[in-house]
């Protein structure tokens, strides 16, 4: 699995550009972030990733995690996002459609 480190200073943009690649070629990937500034930038790269893979008709979502990392001898604590593909195109397509009232 692709794995992204996203920091402060990333342009969520490019990293929305790279979390669409990766979904495209192999379903999944994965965000590693330290501290609130981080996942700010990951969380808005996510939500702009959606729209870059939205006109395939895939939706992202993602699962938060827990890991620990070693930055300059020091165990830290990072979040790990695990983004995957769902396609909520192919499953209405197999929904009857329901009958309002």
């Amino acid at each position: 699995m692709n794995q992204l480190k996203v920091s402060s200073t990333s342009d969520p943009g490019a990293v929305a550009g790279a979390i669409a690649n990766g979904i495209r070629q192999q379903g999944e990937t994965e965000i590693q972030v330290i501290g609130p500034r981080a996942v700010n930038q990951a969380v808005k790269a996510v939500a702009i990733a959606r729209a870059y893979v939205a006109a395939s008709g895939v939706d992202l979502y993602f699962t938060p995690g827990f890991a620990s990392v070693e930055i300059d001898a020091q165990e830290r604590t990072a979040l790990q996002f695990a983004i995957r593909a769902r396609h909520p195109l192919a499953k209405a397509a197999e929904e009857p459609a329901q009958p309002t009232h």
